[in-house]
C-alpha cells in the first residue's frame, strides 16, 4: 500500500500556521508528501525543504483572481493533489492548521488497509476538534463542522471542493466514505491575537471582501458564541508550540452568545444528537 500526503501553504511563518507540525503529524503514515508552497514573503519554503527526503515540493503562484468563497485554496490543493504519483493508493490531506494526534496513526493505517481493495469506499472521514482562543477551549456551536474527508483515493475525477474544506468527484458528486474513528485537531483560531489579526486580514481577501478590522489591532476573541473546555492531551508534535504560548485567553464557558434559532438548534442537538441543517459533503457508508 502506497500512501502520499499532500498540503499547501503560503506565508506560513508570517501568519503563524503550525504547518510544520501538520506535516510531521501524518508523515509516519506516508511514503512521500507533496507540498504546494505558494509565493511567500518569509522562510516557508526553506522550512518545508528542511523536513527531509520524503517531501516533494511544487512551487506555485496563487491566482489572485480567485477571490470568492476561498476558491484559491481549492486551486492550490488541487495543484498538490495532481502532483501525486498515479501508483498511490491513498492520499492523506492535511491543512496547515490541522494536526493528527499520534494516538490515531494505527487506526488510520488499519482503515486504509481494510478498505484499500474496495473501490466503493472513495475516502475516509475524520472527526474534528476546533480549538479557539487558546489550546484550552473548543468551539461547541453548531456552526463548527463535526466531520470531514481527509483521506481520498488517487483518481483523475476527484477534486478539492469550494474552499478546500472537503472533496468531490466529477461532475460534482459527493464521495462515498467510511468513518475512521480518528480526530483532526484544528488550530485555525489559536494564535497570538496580533498574528491572528494578520491572518484574518489575509484570508478575508480570498473570500471576496477586505478585512473589516483595522490593521494593527489585535484580534478580538471575546465575541465567540459558545466554547467548552478541552480535557484531553494535545499531539506530541504540538508540545513545543504550546510551551511558547505568550498570550492569555480566559472564557466563561457557562455564557453563550446564541440567537434564538441557534439556541433552539443546540437544545435539540443535546436532546437527540441530531444537528439540524448540518453540512455533510459526503455519503457515509455504515
Amino acid at each position: 500500500m502506497k500512501v502520499t500526503g499532500f498540503s499547501f501553504i503560503r506565508n506560513g511563518t508570517i501568519y503563524d500556521y503550525p504547518f510544520i507540525e501538520a506535516i510531521q503529524s501524518v508523515l509516519p503514515l506516508c511514503d512521500e508528501f507533496v507540498v504546494a508552497v505558494g509565493n511567500s514573503k518569509d522562510d516557508t519554503l526553506e522550512r518545508v525543504k528542511a523536513l527531509g527526503a520524503k517531501i516533494k515540493i511544487i512551487e506555485t503562484t496563487w491566482d489572485e483572481s480567485l477571490r470568492k468563497g476561498g476558491a484559491v485554496l481549492a486551486d492550490e490543493t488541487n495543484k498538490a493533489y495532481q502532483a501525486i504519483s498515479a501508483d498511490t493508493d491513498w492520499c492523506f490531506y492535511i491543512q496547515g492548521d490541522e494536526v493528527l494526534s499520534e494516538e490515531y496513526l494505527d487506526a488510520v493505517k488499519s482503515a486504509m488497509l481494510l478498505h484499500k481493495n474496495n473501490p466503493e469506499v472513495e475516502g475516509l472521514l475524520f472527526d474534528y476538534l476546533h480549538f479557539y482562543g487558546s489550546y484550552d477551549y473548543i468551539g461547541s456551536a453548531p456552526r463548527w463542522y463535526r466531520r470531514e474527508i481527509r483521506v481520498v483515493r488517487k483518481r483523475d475525477d476527484i477534486f478539492s471542493y469550494r474552499d478546500a474544506q472537503g472533496f468531490r468527484k466529477k461532475p460534482n458528486d459527493k464521495l462515498t466514505v467510511k468513518q475512521v474513528g480518528a480526530c483532526i485537531y484544528h488550530y485555525g483560531y489559536v494564535r497570538d491575537p496580533k498574528a491572528m489579526q494578520r491572518k484574518s486580514e489575509e484570508v478575508g481577501v480570498y473570500w471576496g471582501h477586505e478585512a473589516q478590522a483595522v490593521s494593527g489591532k489585535d484580534f478580538d476573541y471575546s465575541g465567540i458564541d459558545a466554547l467548552t473546555l478541552f480535557k484531553g492531551k494535545h499531539p506530541i508534535v504540538m508540545q513545543e508550540r504550546l510551551a511558547r504560548i505568550n498570550w492569555k485567553f480566559d472564557h466563561d464557558i457557562s455564557k453563550t452568545n446564541y440567537s434564538f434559532k441557534q439556541g433552539l438548534k443546540k437544545w435539540i442537538e443535546k436532546l437527540t444528537g441530531y444537528r439540524i441543517g448540518e453540512y455533510k459533503n459526503y455519503i457515509l457508508r455504515k
